[in-house]
């Protein structure tokens, strides 16, 4: 880990985007979905604030927050264990005169008399619905260098189609550039246009000061969102710089996201793309190595620990403890952590959730435009 300290303090807001995949988080928040086999979404941007020496790291909470709490634990997988700074987790009410929020300015407004005890000059602030591997160190030079009030952090990207939904309510910010590429000039909410935006990667730096002034007028407007309601009506006062991030990422916009990009990551350019920079931590459970039975084929996978394979494997990303029966034939599937696949079961194109279990000769097909998905602890 990179031991030089940052001059920031981070901020992560789990439970942002939710709504686009509730299948995933009706006992869980998007920052602890599970991805890439043996990680979890916060995985990745906490990681990333680690490795450029961001130390003081708070994770907002809202709801359905406990799975997050059994996976960070004290936060030693992140060196996050300190006397000052670590890793703190708020929960709800952390204020009495807060609400449960709706939104960032909510959330901000909860941990107002936090951010005014702090020391670090700048905040770094991002949700958990993109995993990529972030330079953080170059993001707050770039944001220093230009003498931006506001950075907002944006990549050249197509809207994802599960923000295209009329019913969709966490719609992607876009942002509109001056003729440099480097000031925004207007932020909009893109529902509808096809095409390549500069698409938000939900990721802001600002000074502390400057966040705790406009989070305190947003609270008394009765503003919800930060990007959309705060920063849209400062751009003619603040300088907001645009930083672009060119490296791979994995959005998730809804359920077949989710499955395309854990299915992406069996290319190994995409895989290297994601883990070939600076490392990704996570919980670490103590499990066997993956064990291959007599008779086991297995073409194109990936397999965390602990996985017991007797039948055939194609095509398929398997978390941790995952057991494939003699005669099952498992193709194009995302098999979460110790789903249990019992003998001369045919899976295609499947989603399950942890501890499933599917019985003997049992047949499940999605498709690859509509994955099914199987809810935690099912038995089929």
């Amino acid at each position: 880990m990179v031991n030089s300290n940052a001059d920031a303090l981070g901020i992560i807001f789990p439970n942002s985007y939710d709504s686009l995949v509730p299948e995933l988080v009706s006992e869980r928040l998007m920052a602890s979905i599970p991805f890439a086999g043996r990680y979890r979404m916060v995985d990745f941007i906490l990681s990333s604030m680690v490795n450029c020496g961001i130390d003081n790291i708070s994770i907002i909470v809202r709801k359905n927050y406990h799975s997050l709490m059994d996976h960070l634990g004290s936060g030693r997988a992140w060196d996050l264990v300190r006397k000052n700074g670590g890793l703190n987790i708020v929960p709800p009410y952390a204020e009495k005169t807060v609400k449960v929020f709706s939104g960032r300015v909510d959330a901000l407004a909860s941990v107002l008399d936090f951010l005014k005890d702090q020391k670090e000059e700048y905040v770094v602030m991002s949700d958990p619905n993109i995993a990529a591997n972030f330079d953080f160190k170059a993001m707050l030079q770039a944001h220093i260098d230009s003498g931006a009030d506001v950075t907002v952090v944006y990549a050249e990207d197509e809207i994802p189609a599960g923000m295209k939904k009329p019913e969709t309510v966490n719609r992607e910010l876009y942002y509109t550039l001056d003729l440099d590429g480097t000031r925004v000039k207007k932020i909009g909410i893109n529902s509808d246009q096809d095409g390549v935006q500069n698409l938000s990667m939900n990721i802001y730096v600002i000074s502390r000061t400057l966040l705790i002034d406009l989070i305190k007028e947003a609270y008394v407007q009765g503003y919800a969102h930060f990007g959309r309601d705060v920063l849209s009506r400062q751009l003619n006062e603040l300088n907001v710089q645009a930083y672009r991030f060119d490296g791979y990422k994995a959005r998730i916009s809804d359920m077949k996201s989710y499955f395309d990009e854990n299915m992406k990551l069996l290319v190994d350019e995409n895989l290297d793309g994601l883990f070939s920079g600076n490392p990704i931590y996570t919980k670490v459970r103590d499990d066997n190595p993956t064990r291959y039975i007599n008779g086991a084929k297995a073409k194109n996978i990936m397999a965390a620990d602990g996985c017991v394979i007797e039948g055939e494997v194609e095509n398929s990303v398997l978390f941790k403890g995952v057991k494939i029966g003699k005669g099952a034939k498992v193709k194009n599937c995302v098999l979460m952590q110790d789903t249990v696949v019992g003998e001369n079961v045919s899976l295609e194109y499947i989603i399950t959730d942890k501890n499933v279990t599917i019985t003997e000769g049992k047949e499940l097909r999605g498709t690859d435009s509509f994955p099914v998905y199987v809810a935690k602890l099912e038995v089929v």
